[in-house]
């Protein structure tokens, strides 16, 4: 059977096929659903944003975190991507029959620990069990909700020629954490990203307001499919500086021994920010200020032509970068 008559795991990668899968089966049926992290809605006079998320993570625990913390920082950080304060989540667990009660409850306490961090309450929930063999170990869904300022609103549709991009630290450590993780290959000074990110996206909008113009955290199909998402709804090009683009050593180390491209990998605590190019220095050295983005960069600038997402590479050549296809590392979150 091809691609179009049954589920593949690159349905799930944030790519070319979960794009298809989008268009083919849930929008015409489900035509009020967004195609960003979280809805914005209004309540009265008060904007809000909505997002739910699953994480079914393999393994449960790994360096840098484990799935309760990520589910936590994966679903603040879709709020904050609109420009929401968060403020209330739920969680539902499905348990695998066999599960040891200690590993459930070191998720669980880390979930709560990372819910205090972020700001944010937990406030309903459900749990299921599914029979041995019939699930992995846990599986958790999230939903949020989130307040948005008055006035604010963060699109790739706001994007022009001239912007600058930034991503507010190094990509990839996520992805390649959980694929060592996973399959014990032995890399060593990995450790994933996973963190909340509101604290410093709701400082980054009081100083910089309506000047901010989008932002998307790269987490499936990494900081390329993030790029591809804008260039797409925007109708422009974007030009990455190589050279620019912050990797930490054993990462592209661990890429180029694998074979893997880092621009695909997911990031679980980074965000992508697209803004003026006149104000571009000021953003990053504010970014700078803070442990979450202290490493932040400016990386591209946008152009009207040609479309599309393109890399200058460091030996002075500039090649496109497609997008996702295929789905190089199943569930990493």
């Amino acid at each position: 059977m091809g691609i179009d008559e049954i589920i593949l795991l690159e349905h799930g990668s944030g790519g070319k096929a979960s794009q298809r899968l989008l268009e083919k089966v849930f929008l015409p049926y489900f035509r009020e659903v967004p195609l960003l992290d979280a809805a914005t809605l209004s309540l009265g006079k008060q904007n809000l944003a909505f997002t739910t998320d699953s994480f079914v993570v393999d393994p449960i625990f790994f360096p840098g975190g484990d799935i309760g913390s990520l589910a936590v920082h994966g679903t603040v950080n879709d709020l904050s991507m609109v420009g929401a304060k968060p403020v209330y989540l739920s969680a539902a667990f499905i348990l695998e029959e066999g599960l040891p009660m200690e590993d459930l409850k070191r998720v669980v306490e880390s979930m709560a620990l990372a819910a205090e961090k972020a700001g944010v309450k937990i406030v309903c929930g459900d749990t299921k069990v599914v029979p041995r063999g019939k699930g992995d170990k846990v599986f958790i869904n999230t939903c949020g909700l989130g307040l948005i300022p008055e006035g604010l609103t963060l699109s790739p549709q706001n994007i022009t020629p001239g912007d600058k991009v930034l991503v507010s630290g190094p990509i990839a450590d996520h992805g390649l954490t959980i694929l060592a993780s996973r399959e014990n290959l032995g890399l060593e000074g990995l450790k994933s990203d996973s963190q909340a990110l509101n604290h410093v996206v709701e400082a980054l909008i009081s100083r910089f307001s309506t000047q901010i113009k989008a932002m998307r955290d790269p987490t499936r199909g990494g900081l390329a499919s993030v790029l591809h998402e804008f260039s797409e709804a925007a109708k422009v090009g974007i030009f990455l500086e190589e050279e620019s683009i912050p990797i930490r050593p054993q990462v592209k180390a661990g890429c180029e021994i694998l074979g893997l491209d880092p621009l695909y990998l997911a990031c679980e605590g980074r965000f992508v920010v697209v803004c003026p190019g006149d104000i571009v220095s000021d953003v990053r050295d504010f970014l700078k200020q803070f442990p979450e983005s202290e490493e932040a960069e400016i990386i591209g600038e946008v152009v009207a032509e040609p479309k599309g997402v393109f890399l200058k590479t460091v030996f002075g050549g500039t090649r496109p970068v497609p997008p996702l296809s295929g789905e190089p590392l199943p569930r990493i979150c």
